[in-house]
């Protein structure tokens, strides 16, 4: 028992017999695979530019002290590189296959990136509460140290508000006077950029985070505003319990900075 084959009539289990037809996956299925998540995201209208990669735990770019390793666009124009246009992705896609993606935020789009467990706990709330989420991603949360991790939730843009002091920029959080009120909070919007899955990001060999979906790019994105309150109550209550644990607070620095 328990070895997956049949002690009397010398036939395999149902589960034995599915593991040894489950067929191998080539190093092509995984670059189709990595191509398609590209294209779906362009075909959200998320414009798209290549990124730096991880080297065991080293960046790509071989900058010293590189302060966002593989997190980063390849180019200082990535701005106006960044686009949707299908067969410039696959180019990208096929001659950078180690090279992780960037979109630019504040075009179509903007992201409110929190703290991993701040982010799950505003989901299961906008969820319960049937509020319209659109796009969710995972950033650097691996199985055995989530905590570490980030949840990015992608909105519609506010572009560039007449209000100025409206306009939130994403080092929101790594200024004294906005780190009590806004704990681990960045709002991704004009010349800003995210990950995208499925990037890589540093970590140990075989067993590297990744940035993974929760809700596709396929779902609409919604008004930033409507997801606001949820996620700073998550990141307020997340502060405070790492303030009572005696834990260092999630104000590790923001992308862009200055390369």
């Amino acid at each position: 028992m328990g070895d997956g084959i049949g002690r009397y009539r010398g036939t395999e289990s149902k589960l034995a017999q599915w593991l040894r037809r489950r067929p191998k996956r080539s190093a092509a299925d995984v670059e189709n695979d990595r191509e398609n998540a590209l294209l779906a995201v362009a075909a959200a209208g998320m414009p798209l530019a290549p990124a730096a990669y991880p080297v065991g735990y080293r960046c790509s770019c071989e900058r010293i002290g590189c302060p966002t390793p593989a997190r980063h666009p390849v180019s200082f124009a990535w701005q106006t590189q960044s686009t949707t246009d299908r067969a410039q992705i696959e180019r990208w896609a096929r001659n950078q296959p180690e090279a992780n993606f960037v979109t630019a935020t504040g075009m179509v789009h903007d992201v409110l990136d929190v703290p991993y467990a701040a982010g799950r706990a505003a989901l299961d709330r906008l969820l319960a509460e049937e509020v319209e989420v659109g796009p969710v991603v995972v950033s650097g949360a691996a199985e055995d140290r989530a905590d570490d991790g980030r949840m990015l939730f992608f909105t519609a843009t506010r572009g560039t508000p007449e209000d100025e002091d409206e306009w939130w920029p994403c080092e929101l959080d790594c200024h004294p006077e906005t780190m009590d009120e806004h704990p681990g909070l960045r709002w991704h919007c004009r010349g800003s950029y995210v990950l995208v899955p499925p990037s890589r990001l540093p970590g140990d060999e075989g067993s590297q985070p990744v940035l993974s979906w929760v809700r596709g790019p396929e779902h609409p994105l919604p008004e930033p505003l409507n997801l606001l309150e949820a996620l700073t109550d998550a990141c307020a209550r997340h502060a405070a319990a790492q303030a009572e644990q005696g834990e260092p607070a999630d104000h590790e620095p923001a992308w862009p900075l200055s390369r």
